[in-house]
């Protein structure tokens, strides 16, 4: 059958069984369903002291819970509702995660419209990402720190959301990159300590050798719950459908919530991961390559391999000090070791089916360490309510990278390849050091003007310094000093109940001290700036509501792969980004879930001395459309505990590198699943790729085969 009809037909069968169970069993939106577990309290006679203890017993029903999540701190810092940011944001909730088996966080870019994945570096999980046609390599947050993660791995096992932002964010996290585009950002929101009893464990098995468990569990540590814990844990072991392939990863993320009076709260997290993995370089970009198998392996199998070692330490400190007013302290520090071996392929030579290599040992280690100190306030000008953010962040960022080369190259037959030409004698290559230390200081006023009438206004000024230092050579190579005003406004008007249109301007800066160049210059800062205006309506009150953008993206001193060697980097130009985005999340009927989105992407270079003016940028399809929709059985359904779940993927043409050489083909991929709940379990079978479509993405220096079928089985319990 045609992946098409296929999808097709699944489409309309899962239509069909939802709307005839809606209609045979029809209940009301807040009726639980029997897919779900969660707990609930019994309730008590309130108590006067919300410290004393009480006498809840913890109670588990089955619950729904829908895809829709009506509020997120991103954009502001603030808890303020979705339909008041005038930005556009985009949440998924765990709810996704577990229903897509999402096991990469880069997979979560095919439920956010206008934003594409990327394969993590050598293959690791690392959350890579491009928003609205700009790559934000390593430009991510973990609960609102800046996590330079262009090489850490990012487990899924105590991610309880996601938060994307589409646009400049730099009013609020300043210089939130060096390798990105300012141009969004995504914030992973980790599970944090529960005041009840739970335990959570699950099993997955599925292809090519993959097995994986995870615990979680949590409660108080005291009587009245003034104490309490969340531990997260998983182990995973994967083959891979790359030949050669294996991974293996040990996590463990252990948090503590102490309430230590009624003002003040503190909370800690810690994660560490081990990530043991066989390197997998990517595709060169040439024509050729897209007749391999996508599990074709270039490099030597004895000797490519990565291990990553990560630490992660969280401390927030949060006091409540006057009515509306709140003293906010937050540290963070991310320690990360990355050894790998790897083979790197050049280009093809003019038999065009030998490959040149390169044996290369990478050694690198990176440190994070960053404050925040933030002041919440609320208070009135008359009729006019303000919510006020003032802080200061001080940050230091170091990076540092050893390579060392074999002494002679080493060829592979891309069609007949044959493996065991091991390097014996290295040299050192290059031995760099690049950082930054920064200051910065930002003032927000969320400003009620009237009920129906908002306006979001800041700005941030950040000083910098970054260094790039030559440790081959000792010397101190280029070193800056920066600073930078970052404004940002937008306005927000609600006709009513269910209805937000938006505008916003917001810009973008981001010191480019992590990309090295041939003659060792100092590049300047990307800057860029958006303009976007939409509309955020509830199609179903409470239930379904959707999203549609219109923005237009420019940004300047671009930063790209220098093309006589694409080791280094050069700055030149202009590049521009404008388009259309439909985001639609929530429920449809009791038991029935969607996500669906829609972007049309228009994003193209629009100055550059080498580059043609008008060459569309890599990785970025024109349109591009996604569906994810589950839907359980009632319980009074005869099916009771049934679930499906149906995913379509479609992207268009896009290009493979700058300057355009060649297209990648469109896609259009299908997924699938089936769940059943019965008591305090769960299981899940979810399809990927249905039709084993040949699919890849691109960096602009390599192509990355994505997976073909893939099946993963699921056991679940929680009490």
């Amino acid at each position: 059958m045609q992946p098409r009809l296929l999808a097709a037909n699944l489409a309309l069968a899962l239509a069909t069984v939802a709307c005839l169970d809606w209609v045979a069993h029809a209940q009301p939106a807040a009726e639980p369903r029997a897919a779900q577990l969660g707990p609930v309290l019994r309730p008590t006679a309130p108590s006067a002291d919300p410290t004393a203890p009480t006498d809840l017993d913890p109670v588990f029903v089955r619950g729904e819970r829908s895809y829709r999540v009506e509020d997120a701190g991103t954009a502001t810092k603030l808890d303020l509702p979705l339909r008041d940011i005038p930005q556009s944001i985009q949440v998924i909730p765990r709810q996704v995660i577990e229903d897509r088996q999402v096991l990469r966080i880069n997979e979560l870019a095919d439920n956010v419209a206008g934003v594409q994945q990327f394969t993590g570096f050598g293959g690791v999980s690392t959350p890579s990402f491009q928003v609205r046609g700009f790559n934000l390599f390593g430009e991510h947050l973990r609960n609102g720190f800046r996590d330079f993660g262009l090489i850490s791995p990012q487990e899924m096992a105590n991610i309880e959301r996601v938060e994307f932002l589409k646009g400049p964010a730099a009013v609020l996290y300043g210089s939130s990159g060096s390798f990105g585009a300012g141009t969004g950002l995504i914030n992973v929101v980790t599970k944090k300590p529960v005041p009840i009893a739970r335990t959570g464990a699950e099993l997955v098995f599925g292809s090519y050798s993959f097995y994986r468990g995870t615990l979680d569990i949590g409660g108080p540590l005291t009587a009245n719950a003034s104490l309490s814990y969340r531990l997260n844990a998983a182990y995973e072991n994967d083959a891979g459908f790359k030949d050669f392939g294996r991974s293996e990863s040990v996590f463990v993320a252990p948090a503590l919530a102490w309430k230590i009076d009624e003002r003040t709260d503190l909370n800690l997290a810690y994660e560490y991961q081990r990530f043991n993995n066989r390197f997998q370089q990517a595709f060169p970009l040439e024509v050729e390559f897209l007749d391999l198998p996508p599990n074709r392996f270039l490099g030597e199998p004895a000797f490519d391999q990565g291990k990553t070692d990560s630490n992660a330490l969280t401390a927030v400190l949060e006091h409540r000090f006057a009515e509306g007013w709140k003293f906010r302290q937050g540290f963070n520090m991310t320690l990360l070791k990355y050894d790998n071996r790897q083979t790197f392929p050049f280009f093809l030579l003019p038999d065009r089916r030998t490959l040149p290599r390169l044996p290369l040992l990478d050694n690198e280690g990176n440190e994070n360490y960053a404050l925040q100190n933030e002041i919440f306030g609320k208070f009135d000008t008359g009729s006019i309510q303000h919510n006020v953010l003032f802080g200061v962040e001080l940050s230091r960022y170091r990076y540092r990278s050893d390579v060392f080369a074999a002494t002679a190259f080493d060829e592979i037959d891309i069609y007949n390849p044959v493996y065991g030409d091991l390097p014996t004698a290295f040299v050192p290559f290059a031995l760099s050091e690049t950082g930054s230390d920064n200051i910065g200081v930002y003032l927000q006023d969320f400003v009620e003007l009237t009920p129906n009438l908002k306006l979001l206004a800041g700005v941030r000024y950040d000083y910098v310094y970054s260094l790039i230092r030559d440790r081959l050579s000792s010397l101190l190579e280029n070193q800056q000093y920066l600073n930078n005003f970052s404004p940002r406004a937008g306005l927000v008007w609600q006709p009513g109940d269910t209805t937000s249109l938006y505008f916003s301007y917001s810009t973008a800066f981001v010191p480019q001290f992590n990309t090295r160049t041939r003659g060792n210059t100092q590049l300047r800062p990307t800057t860029g700036r958006q303009f976007e205006f939409g509309v955020k309506q509830d199609l179903i009150p409470g239930q379904l509501s959707a999203n549609l953008a219109f923005f237009d993206i420019t940004r300047q001193n671009v930063v790209r792969a220098d093309l006589e060697n694409p080791l280094f980097g050069v700055q030149t130009g202009e590049q521009k980004s404008r388009g259309i985005e439909l985001d639609i999340t929530g429920r449809i009927l009791p038991g029935w879930n969607v996500i669906a989105t829609y972007a049309l992407t228009d994003a193209y270079v629009s100055r550059d001395d080498i580059v043609p003016v008008g060459d569309r940028l890599f990785n970025t399809p024109l349109n591009r459309a996604t569906l994810w929709t589950t839907y359980f059985f009632a319980r009074e359904s005869s099916l009771a505990g049934l679930g499906l779940g149906l995913g379509l993927y479609y992207a268009g043409q896009k290009e493979a590198s700058l300057p355009n050489t060649f297209e990648l083909p469109a896609v259009l991929r299908a997924d699938a699943a089936i769940y059943y709940a019965f008591g305090n379990y769960r299981l899940a079978v979810n399809f990927k790729n249905l039709t084993s479509v040949r699919d890849y993405t691109t960096e602009g220096l390599g192509l990355y085969p994505n997976p073909p079928l893939t099946v993963l089985g699921t056991l679940s319990l929680q009490f």
